[in-house]
Formats: structure tokens, C-alpha cells, sequence
């Protein structure tokens, strides 16, 4: 038996799979009907997945181990065979109904393995292909599932997935440092602290002065203009997936107003969305802000 904790209960929200979205989470009502069990499916594949390489006491080669039985699974779908899991062989419907490419599961169990080995990333790039691994596939399932998938469309939802992923580095640094043991785990570019005289220490320290605030800003703001540019997709797609992207958008927005406002003091002040917050997200989803 291997020492993950018991996967959550499948939600219908796939927009909730890969953030630790709690800051962005997406009401089941919205989805239309025959979509979701779909996204139910998927939601639970890779709940379970993130689990088995974020979860419990299990040591490296045990979490690999499983994570490549989740892969198998996913080949024998991809090369038209039947799986052996219960779970697999209900993704698999999905994935003959809906037409979807199974190339985007498999980034995701890429990206949990690469969170189970990996804890440092050297340069933006790296943090941006993780986010390419982690994030995007998300954003490109949707778009399947809701036939929405042209070339433009792609576009402006890699910008949005891996926005909300950079977000959710930014506002989970202090949870980060407490994973994968002693170790921690670090989405912050290592080429980049160092040129700004920023080390580990400092981090577990919570140092907060002008270097550390311009520092993390630096970072909040890219991480908004990713946002921003993918922003347009929510006004491109019409009825309840639009709806649906805008509140993701706005949620995401509110969180980098409120890191912005934190300057850099995520240790004690780690941005979470209240109940105004939402009247606001509703609001400008609504009327398109």
C-alpha cells in the first residue's frame, strides 16, 4: 500500500486540478450538464496524481513508481487499448467522447513526477516549461472539451494557466519552503535571486526589506502581464465557458492586487479572497472588466 493520503472525492471543477486553486474556484453549476462528468473524470485523475507526488510519507522511488503506473495507463489509452483501472477505463470514455488528446494528461503526470524529484529551477525558463507541463494542459483540455480549440484560442490560454500558476508560486513561497522534506521547494528562478543578492536563507528568514519587495515585484508583475494577455480569451468565448473564464481571470487578478499590497510580506499576509472579493470577481465577469 503505498503512504499517500486518501485522494479527495472527485469535484466537477477540472478549472481547480493543478493550482491549489483555492483562490479560483469555479461553482459546478456553470459547467453545462454534459460536460460534467467529464471533467469530473479528469478532475479525479489528476487529484489523485497530485496526491501521490505531494502527499503523505512516501519516498521518492515509491511515488515515481506509482506515477509511472498512471502513465502506463494513459499509453494504453492513447494506443487504443483498454486500461486496467477503473478510473483510467472512465477516462478513456471521456476521452473517446469528447476527442480529446491524451498528450495534455500526460503532461500533467510529467509534472508530478517532476515535483517529486525536482526542487530547484535554475532559470525563468525552467519555471516556465514546468508551468508549460503543469498548468497549460488545463487550459487546453477546456478548450477541447468546449470545441474552442483554434490556435488563437491556445494561445491566450497558456498565458492565462501558466499567470494563475506563477500566482500561486508567489502566494504559496513560505508553504513551498515546507515541502519535500527539509528541502523545500523553491519556483522562484535561481539565476535571478542570486543577481538580485536574494539566498535560501533569506527566504526562510522571511527578509523583508527594499531588495526582497522590488525583488517579489518583479515577479508579481510578470506574472500580470502573462495574465493580461491572455486576458482577451475571456471575451472571445461566448456563454458559460467565457463566464467561467472571466471569474478565473478576475480571481486572478484580485490575487496580485493583494500581493501587490502585501509588498513582498507573504509569511504573514498571504492573499486569500474574502467575501468582497468574490462580489468583485462576479461583477466584472459579468460586465466584462
Amino acid at each position: 500500500m503505498y503512504a499517500f493520503s486518501k485522494p479527495a472525492e472527485p469535484l466537477p471543477s477540472l478549472t481547480l486540478a493543478q493550482t491549489h486553486y483555492e483562490n479560483f474556484p469555479v461553482a459546478s453549476l456553470l459547467l453545462p450538464a454534459h460536460l460534467r462528468e467529464a471533467v469530473t473524470v479528469i478532475y479525479q485523475f489528476a487529484r489523485e496524481a497530485d496526491d501521490i507526488a505531494d502527499e503523505g510519507d512516501a519516498d521518492e522511488h515509491t511515488r515515481l513508481q506509482a506515477l509511472q503506473g498512471y502513465e502506463d495507463e494513459l499509453l494504453l489509452i492513447q494506443a487504443y487499448i483498454q486500461p486496467s483501472r477503473p478510473l483510467f477505463f472512465a477516462l478513456q470514455q471521456v476521452v473517446r467522447t469528447h476527442n480529446l488528446d491524451t498528450q495534455w494528461l500526460l503532461n500533467l503526470i510529467q509534472a508530478f513526477k517532476q515535483d517529486v524529484v525536482k526542487t530547484r529551477y535554475a532559470n525563468i525558463d525552467e519555471v516556465m516549461d514546468y508551468c508549460r507541463l503543469s498548468a497549460n494542459p488545463v487550459g487546453r483540455l477546456m478548450l477541447q472539451l468546449y470545441a474552442s480549440d483554434t490556435a488563437q484560442h491556445q494561445v491566450w490560454s497558456d498565458q492565462i494557466c501558466s499567470a494563475l500558476q506563477l500566482i500561486n508560486f508567489y502566494q504559496d513561497i513560505a508553504i513551498d519552503l515546507q515541502k519535500h522534506g527539509q528541502i523545500g521547494r523553491i519556483y522562484l528562478a535561481q539565476d535571478e535571486m542570486q543577481a538580485a543578492g536574494i539566498s535560501e536563507q533569506d527566504l526562510r528568514q522571511q527578509r523583508q526589506d527594499g531588495v526582497w519587495q522590488d525583488f517579489f515585484l518583479h515577479n508579481v508583475l510578470r506574472a500580470e502581464h502573462l495574465l493580461l494577455a491572455g486576458k482577451p480569451l475571456g471575451g472571445a468565448l461566448p456563454g458559460r465557458i467565457g463566464f467561467e473564464l472571466r471569474m478565473m481571470i478576475a480571481g486572478g487578478e484580485r490575487i496580485l492586487h493583494k500581493l501587490k499590497h502585501c509588498r513582498g510580506d507573504i509569511y504573514h499576509h498571504r492573499p486569500t479572497l474574502k467575501a468582497y472579493d468574490w462580489l468583485i470577481i462576479l461583477l466584472k465577469a459579468l460586465f466584462k472588466k
